[in-house]
């Protein structure tokens, strides 16, 4: 197993049933809803999050039928926090296309993302599992809180590198963590490996958010499918720029720290080359290293299989990806 595909190829008939789920589940009597919710759902993206809770419930060996509905409620989470997250940045674009706020408003965004979240409640309850509720409800608690902590840091100069760690840990790694608890706990595993498994999804999303925080400046527009720097022109300040406030001083300093303050990248160009200039993009890419490091060593408890390979490859192919 070397590359994405490998995984895709292995997991693909799980993956299709998740997205027959899916599609089932998003019906609703309301015609906005249905095609809101199909547009946003059809738009792309990896489907990370819940292939991780089906690896996850396959490599602990589950032989039941819930990992699809749990996969689906996991899409469904992440899927009502972009459409929530759009409105808050006012975002035009997503992986290259027009935001579901861009097309049809705030408020219908607004509102098919609570229609998205209820959803995911109404089919949580299923397995009929106490602990998977519990993890899901505290999951999707810290998300929001995430969500604003990372609103109130907006244009902040002063951020520390351990504020944006809390932030991309509530706000991202929380819902890697329960997506392999989960595929865990279908599967009746023991509490350790239960553990062992949040803890992969814990460090993984906290590599993954970073290295989507670095590509934010590194890459270009059609690759990432939107603007370079765009966190930036939202105001968010991450990592690279964390340590570039660190190690500058006066002009290039002053230069970083008033783009913050008014949420300008109009001097991306420069801007990146003061980042080069103190290795904020290295530093930045070792911090995902240590993250994904720490991953791989919660899967040495798991019992040697396809599927905790494909866990690992996920850890790799997370550092090494342009988008």
């Amino acid at each position: 197993m070397q590359n994405y595909s490998d995984i895709q190829t292995l997991m693909k008939s799980d993956m299709e049933k998740t997205d027959e789920v899916l599609i089932e589940r998003l019906n609703s009597n309301v015609g906005l809803i249905n095609q809101m919710s199909h547009y946003i759902i059809a738009s792309g993206g990896k489907r990370l999050r819940p292939l991780l809770l089906l690896l996850s419930a396959r490599a602990t060996n589950y032989k039941g039928k819930d990992h699809h509905a749990m996969a689906v409620v996991i899409e469904l989470i992440h899927t009502a926090t972009l459409l929530h997250d759009d409105v808050v940045d006012e975002s035009t674009t997503r992986r290259g296309q027009d935001t579901a706020n861009e097309l049809w408003g705030n408020a219908p965004s607004v509102l098919v993302g609570d229609f998205l979240y209820s959803r995911a409640f109404e089919i949580m309850v299923e397995p009929n599992s106490m602990a998977i509720m519990k993890i899901l409800s505290k999951t999707t608690n810290q998300i929001a809180e995430g969500e604003v902590l990372q609103l109130l840091n907006i244009k902040n100069t002063n951020v520390s590198q351990t504020e944006y760690f809390n932030v991309i840990e509530q706000k991202t790694a929380c819902l890697f963590e329960a997506a392999c608890k989960i595929g865990a706990l279908l599967s009746d595993s023991s509490k350790k490996t239960i553990n062992s498994l949040g803890d992969f999804g814990f460090h993984l999303g906290k590599s993954f958010q970073i290295i989507d925080d670095a590509l934010d400046y590194e890459s270009d527009p059609i690759t990432i499918g939107k603007e370079v720097g765009d966190d930036l022109s939202e105001g968010k300040i991450t990592l690279p720029m964390i340590y570039a406030l660190e190690k500058t001083s006066g002009a290039e300093n002053k230069i970083l720290k008033n783009a913050i303050k008014t949420a300008d990248a109009s001097n991306i160009d420069n801007i990146v080359n003061i980042l080069c200039g103190v290795n904020a993009f290295e530093f930045t890419r070792q911090i995902a290293q240590n993250e994904s490091q720490q991953a791989l060593k919660s899967l040495e408890d798991i019992p040697d299989s396809e599927y905790r390979s494909a866990l690992k490859l996920l850890c790799e192919l997370s550092l090494n990806r342009t988008s």
